[in-house]
């Protein structure tokens, strides 16, 4: 069958209205999935989350493949909503120390706001889903770099072994800290976010300082 040059443009327009519905349709799920976790917890059934968005799980399929693709395409989301507010702390911050303390508590923030859809989105990926791996990964390594580069500021050249590895350190510290305080029950132990985030802070600061080539002004000290 042939076609006029005239039919290519309502082919790909339909085909494009068609990819946007689609796109639109597969945020909506999202954000439905997104809510379902938040108040019905991280271990959620798939059938649970069909229902709260009334629908059905095959659509979800559908859309996602498995819960796995779920829980790639909601850390895709996320994830990457926890890096700006991370990033935007970074940029009000009037010395390196404020810096990372700010980027901790907006760590510490983002993830208390919504314990069971952090837990969803940043438990340990299975090995074949590359998606959710690679949307983890992706998130912890900006996040490193971005708490590396006011450090970085503080160390000479020669301090290289020390920038190379400290933030995968201080991501680990950051991590496993906050998860250990978010499962903490409520108590009058139990630090608010402010003084975590500076307990936080304090702990990784301490460890660049002590290789710091120069004298941090007491400004800048916790």
């Amino acid at each position: 069958m042939n076609f006029s040059p005239t039919d290519s443009p309502a082919v790909d327009g339909r085909a494009a209205r068609w990819a946007n519905h689609r796109e639109e349709r597969r945020r909506e799920l999202i954000r439905a999935a997104r809510r379902a976790v938040h108040r019905l917890g991280a271990e959620v059934p798939m059938e649970d989350i069909a229902a709260a968005a009334g629908t059905s799980k095959s659509v979800f399929y559908r859309y996602f493949g498995d819960k796995a693709g779920l829980q790639a395409a909601m850390g895709e989301v996320v994830l990457a909503r926890m890096q700006e507010r991370i990033a935007e702390a970074a940029r009000t911050a009037q010395s390196p120390y404020e810096g990372l303390r700010a980027m901790v508590a907006a760590y510490l923030g983002m993830a208390a706001s919504s314990p069971h859809v952090y837990e969803f989105v940043t438990r340990v990926p299975v090995a074949s889903d590359a998606d959710a791996a690679a949307a983890f990964v992706n998130f912890f390594d900006a996040v490193g770099a971005m708490i590396e580069e006011p450090m970085r500021r503080l160390l000479s050249p020669g301090r290289q072994a020390t920038i190379a590895f400290w933030p995968t350190a201080a991501m680990g510290l950051v991590r496993a800290a906050g998860e250990r305080w978010l499962e903490t029950p409520e108590n009058n132990v139990k630090p608010t976010l402010d003084t975590m985030a500076g307990l936080i802070a304090d702990w990784l600061f301490a460890g660049i300082v002590a290789e710091a080539d120069i004298t941090i002004p007491s400004k800048e000290m916790p």
